[in-house]
C-alpha cells in the first residue's frame, strides 16, 4: 500500500515538473522569438519581444494581434485604428511605450500630427461605443487641441481653469482671414471661445512650466515630437478600468474611470473598480487577509440592521400619524366634508398633469368636479408632526362658512396620500396686485384695494369671534389672501392656525410661528406680553401698510435711508400733515389711504394691549378719515431702523420662523400666481 502510495506521489511529481517545463519552454519561445541570430528588422528598436510581435514573425511568437507591430524604413510602427505611429522606445518593465505621430518632424515646427488621438477614441471603440479591447492606454498626460479664430485670442490666455492658449505664430500661419492657436489643457465645448472651431487634439508628456511663463509654440512641439506614453497594462471590466498616474507633483496616484455609454455605468460598475483598487490596498498596506471577511460580515451586519430599523421607525411614525388623524375625523364626522378616495383626486387633476404652484406642505394641482367647478388640490407631502398641518387645515376650514375665507370642499385621506380639496380661487394671491414693481395686468383701484382690506378685516374677525372655537390663523399675509372672480378676498393657508376657547384671554405655544415680516413681537420675545388673538391684528396690520403703500414694509434697496422701513417713514410723513404721494390718486383716494395707514399703525403697536380688536379695526375702516386719530409711533420702527443702519435688514416674507409648517409662499395662494 505504501509503495502504491508512493508511486503515484512519483508520478504526480514528474508529471508537474513535465508540465512547468513544457509552460517554460512556451514562454521561451514567446519571448525569445527575436534572438542574436535572428536579429529584429527594425534598426531602431532592437528588443522587440513578448507580448509584442511582428507581422513577420511566425505565429507562435509573441502575443496575439492586438500587440501586432510592423517595420518600415527600419522604424517600428504601431497602428491605432487609421493611425500611424512610430514606436521610439518600450519599457517592459514600467509596460509602457513612447510613441510618436509619423506626421511630426522634431526640427520642422510647421510640421504637425496627422491622427487625432484623445482619451475618448481611445477608450471607446467608435463601431460599438462601448470601451474596447485594444490594450493599450494612455497614460496621465496633457493633451493640446489645435483652434482656427476668426478673431484674435491674447496669447497665454486662460480661458478655463487649468489651460492657456498659445499663438502657433511664425510656425503656423492661419489662413486667410483666421489665426491658428494652440489650446493645452483639456476643455468642455461649452468653453470653446466664440468665432473657433475645434482641430486635431493630441497627447503630449506633461509639461513643466510656470503660472504666467507660459511655453512658446515651438517648445510645445517639441514636446509633441518627442511623443507620448502609452501603456498596455490597464483593467477593463464592466466598462471600469483603474489606473495609475503621475501627477504634476510626481506623486502617482490611482484613478478609476467609468463608461457611462448606453446606461452600462452602474452599481456594478462602481462596484467592479473597488474591488480591482480599493480591495487590494487592504493587502498593500499588511492588513491580514481574514479581515477582510470579517470587516465586510460586520458591515452586512450592520447595513441590515440599520434599514431594519429605519423601516421600522417610518413605518411607526406613519402608523402613528395615520392613528391621530383618524381618530380626530371620527371625533369630528359631523363635518360637511366629502372624502374623496386617491383614485377620484387623480380623476380630478387628470394625473396631476396641471400643476398650480408649491406651497410649504407640497404641491398644489388644478382639478375638475364631476359638476364642473373648477378646484384646488393640495397634496401634502412635506407633512408635519403626526399629520398636525391636515388636522389643523380640517378642524378649521372645515367649520368655518363665511364668505371672506377659503371654502374647503373635501379631503383625501388614503394609507399615506393626504390632500385638500378647496374652491378654485382665479385672480390668484393679493401679493401680485399689491406691488406695483411687479407689472400685474390688472391694476386695483384704491376703492378695490380698500375694499379687499376691509373684507380681509371681516374674515379675521370672523375666526376671532364668529365660531363657536376662537381661531388664531398665526399667518396673515399678501400670499394667503385669495381673489375670487370679483375680487373678493379669501383668507387661505390655515397650517399654522389653532384653535382655543374663546374665554381665554392667551394662549400657549411651544415655537414661535409665522413668517418673519408679520410675525407679532410677542411671538418672539415673550416679555413683550402673553399670545392672543392680537397676534392676528398685528400680521393684519403689517398687511394693510402694504396695501396702502403698494409696497413692501421693508425694501434695502429704497432711496435713502429713512425709507427702508415704511412704518415709520410713512409715519413721520403723516405726523407732518403730509400726504401719501401716489399717482393718478384723487383727492378721495389720498384720504382713503391716510384711514389705512392710520389703522395699520394702530395694528402694529408694540405692545398688544395697545393694538385694537378686529371689531374695532373694522369700525375704524368703515368711520371716515377725519374722526381717526394719529396712534403712537410704533416702537419697533426704531428698532428695525438700527438694523437697516447694521445692514441686517430681513425681508418680509423671505424667511419663514418654522420652514417644515410655513413657507415663503403659501401653499394654496401661490398656486393661483
Amino acid at each position: 500500500m505504501r509503495r502504491r502510495r508512493g508511486l503515484i506521489i512519483i508520478i504526480i511529481f514528474f508529471f508537474q515538473a513535465f508540465i512547468v517545463l513544457g509552460n517554460e519552454a512556451s514562454n521561451d519561445r514567446k519571448y525569445l522569438c527575436n534572438d542574436m541570430n535572428n536579429p529584429s528588422p527594425c534598426r531602431n528598436l532592437l528588443n522587440i519581444s513578448y507580448p509584442f510581435r511582428l507581422n513577420t514573425d511566425p505565429p507562435d511568437c509573441g502575443g496575439d494581434s492586438r500587440y501586432e507591430l510592423s517595420c518600415e524604413n527600419n522604424r517600428t510602427i504601431l497602428h491605432l485604428d487609421s493611425g500611424e505611429y512610430h514606436v521610439e522606445a518600450i519599457s517592459y518593465e514600467n509596460q509602457s511605450m513612447r510613441v510618436v505621430d509619423s506626421g511630426l518632424q522634431i526640427h520642422n515646427c510647421s510640421s504637425l500630427p496627422l491622427h487625432p488621438l484623445t482619451f475618448l477614441n481611445l477608450t471607446f471603440d467608435n463601431s460599438t461605443k462601448y470601451v474596447s479591447d485594444r490594450p493599450y492606454f494612455l497614460r496621465a498626460q496633457t493633451f493640446i487641441t489645435f483652434l482656427s479664430c476668426e478673431t484674435p485670442i491674447f496669447s497665454g490666455a486662460i480661458i478655463y481653469p487649468d489651460n492657456f492658449v498659445i499663438n502657433t505664430f511664425p510656425c503656423i500661419n492661419g489662413s486667410s482671414g483666421s489665426y491658428s492657436y494652440v489650446l493645452v489643457g483639456d476643455l468642455p465645448c461649452s468653453q470653446v471661445p466664440d468665432l473657433c472651431t475645434i482641430g486635431t487634439s493630441v497627447p503630449i508628456r506633461q509639461l513643466e512650466y510656470e503660472a504666467g511663463h507660459y511655453p512658446s509654440f515651438s517648445g510645445i512641439h517639441r514636446e509633441m515630437a518627442m511623443g507620448f506614453e502609452l501603456s498596455w497594462s490597464h483593467e477593463d471590466m464592466l466598462g471600469v478600468f483603474c489606473v495609475s498616474e503621475v501627477d504634476r507633483f510626481n506623486n502617482t496616484i490611482r484613478r478609476c474611470y467609468y463608461s457611462c455609454i448606453g446606461n452600462r455605468a452602474s452599481f456594478r460598475s462602481y462596484f467592479s473598480c473597488f474591488w480591482n483598487y480599493y480591495w487590494p490596498l487592504f493587502y498593500e498596506f499588511g492588513i491580514p487577509k481574514i479581515l477582510g471577511p470579517v470587516m465586510l460580515l460586520r458591515i452586512s451586519v450592520g447595513i441590515i440592521c440599520f434599514c431594519t430599523l429605519l423601516i421600522y421607525m417610518l413605518r411607526r411614525r406613519h402608523f402613528s400619524m395615520d392613528t391621530n388623524i383618524e381618530e380626530f375625523l371620527q371625533e369630528h364626522n359631523n363635518l360637511m366634508l366629502v372624502q374623496y378616495s386617491y383614485s377620484e383626486i387623480k380623476k380630478m387633476t387628470k394625473h396631476f398633469s396641471d400643476k398650480l404652484g408649491q406651497g410649504g406642505f407640497g404641491l398644489v394641482y388644478k382639478g375638475k368636479l364631476r359638476s364642473g367647478n373648477l378646484v384646488a388640490i393640495k397634496m401634502l407631502t412635506k407633512s408635519k408632526g403626526n399629520g398636525q398641518d391636515f388636522i389643523n387645515e380640517v378642524a378649521t376650514i372645515g367649520r368655518i362658512h363665511h364668505v371672506n375665507v377659503v371654502r374647503l370642499i373635501g379631503f383625501c385621506f388614503e394609507r399615506s396620500k393626504r390632500a385638500l380639496v378647496y374652491d378654485f380661487m382665479p385672480n390668484g394671491s393679493l401679493d401680485k396686485f399689491i406691488f406695483i414693481q411687479e407689472q400685474t395686468e390688472i391694476f386695483l383701484s384704491w376703492e378695490n384695494m380698500y375694499k379687499i382690506a376691509l373684507g380681509i378685516a371681516h374674515g379675521i374677525e370672523y375666526l376671532h369671534r364668529g365660531c363657536a372655537m376662537q381661531i388664531l390663523h398665526f399667518d396673515i399675509k399678501p400670499h394667503n389672501v385669495l381673489l375670487d372672480e370679483d375680487f373678493t378676498p379669501k383668507i387661505s393657508d390655515f397650517g399654522l392656525a389653532k384653535l382655543y376657547l374663546t374665554t381665554d384671554n392667551t394662549v400657549s405655544l411651544t415655537a414661535a410661528r409665522g413668517t418673519i415680516g408679520y410675525i407679532a413681537p410677542e411671538l418672539v420675545y415673550k416679555s413683550m406680553g402673553g399670545v392672543s388673538y392680537k397676534a392676528d391684528v398685528y400680521s393684519f396690520g403689517m398687511l394693510l401698510m402694504e396695501m396702502a403703500g403698494r409696497r413692501k414694509n421693508v425694501n434695502p434697496f429704497a432711496n435713502t435711508t429713512s425709507q427702508v422701513y415704511f412704518p415709520s417713514w410713512v409715519y413721520e410723513k403723516l405726523s407732518r400733515g403730509e400726504d401719501m404721494e401716489m399717482e393718478d390718486a384723487t383727492d378721495e383716494d389720498k384720504s382713503t389711504i391716510r384711514k389705512m395707514i392710520i389703522v395699520a399703525l394702530s395694528c402694529i403697536q408694540l405692545k398688544p394691549d395697545d393694538r385694537p380688536s378686529m371689531s374695532r379695526v373694522i369700525e375704524m375702516l368703515e368711520s371716515p378719515t377725519e374722526l381717526l386719530q394719529m396712534p403712537p409711533r410704533p416702537f419697533l420702527g426704531s428698532s428695525l431702523e438700527r438694523m437697516t443702519d447694521d445692514q441686517t435688514i430681513i425681508e418680509p416674507s423671505t424667511t419663514s420662523l418654522q420652514s417644515s409648517s410655513s413657507s415663503n409662499y403659501s401653499v394654496i395662494q401661490s398656486n393661483y400666481m
